[in-house]
């Protein structure tokens, strides 16, 4: 069986006094002031955060600045160390090739001196040559001179004589072509045949007489043996006997 709840009090209601909720004191926490100072919070981090997201980005782009005026320098130095580096190539081309220049320049002036020299020498040689040859040419034209004198001197004293000895001989003279050269041409010397020539050319330009050619042939030692005796007395007779002699002996044989 169910138990009843029965109140103690009477079931009447009867009006009831004040709370306590309606006895405790007023407060007042200021929830508006609160909002209001994080609304005011709230708006300064925001500004705080905006402009560290600005500074950052600022930050960034002067950064990328940064590194782009680096990368530009770097770029610039490479450029100037390789401009230098070519200049550094040419400037030791240059002196290489100066210095080539020089050592051929040295080596043509060696050259040009030594042939100088050489030049020098040859025309002191020559120099030395020529009077050598001046002198032997005056000590030449010296003797000839004296010689034509002693000839001249000679002739003055022996025209008649050798008038005498070309009519006696059968001998006429001629030039031979040069100065210091006379051919004496015989007849009468071929019993066969009076009218036959026989001749030879007397070369008179040394000290010694010599004969250059004859017709006919004659043996050269009689011939030397017959200049040896006119170059030793000096006398022209000698040899125009002694030629007509081999002459006359040549027709015979």
């Amino acid at each position: 069986m169910a138990s009843v709840f029965e109140p103690s009090h009477s079931t009447s209601r009867q009006p009831l006094g004040p709370s306590m909720a309606d006895t405790l004191p007023s407060i007042d926490f200021g929830f508006d002031d609160l909002r209001d100072r994080m609304a005011k919070f709230t708006a300064k981090f925001d500004a705080f955060i905006e402009q560290g997201r600005k500074r950052v980005l600022e930050e960034r782009n002067q950064f990328r600045m940064n590194v782009a005026e680096l990368q530009e320098d770097q770029r610039m130095k490479r450029k100037d160390i390789e401009i230098l580096q070519l200049k550094t190539n040419t400037h030791q081309q240059t002196i290489a090739k100066e210095t080539a220049e020089t050592a051929e320049m040295q080596s043509a002036i060696s050259a040009l001196q030594s042939q100088h020299d050489a030049q020098v020498s040859a025309r002191d040689a020559l120099k030395a040559q020529i009077a050598s040859t001046q002198r032997e040419i005056e000590a030449r034209l010296a003797a000839q001179a004296a010689h034509k004198r002693q000839i001249e001197t000679q002739s003055r004293f022996n025209v008649p004589e050798l008038d005498f000895w070309v009519t006696t001989l059968c001998l006429r003279i001629e030039g031979a072509g040069q100065d210091d050269r006379l051919k004496f041409v015989y007849t009468h010397v071929d019993e066969r045949d009076w009218e036959r020539e026989a001749w030879f050319e007397l070369d008179t330009s040394g000290r010694d007489y010599e004969v250059l050619h004859c017709r006919p042939k004659l043996e050269k030692g009689r011939v030397e043996r017959v200049l040896e005796k006119v170059n030793e007395t000096r006398e022209l007779a000698v040899m125009l006997k002694g030629m007509r002699e081999l002459f006359v002996e040549a027709m015979r044989g």
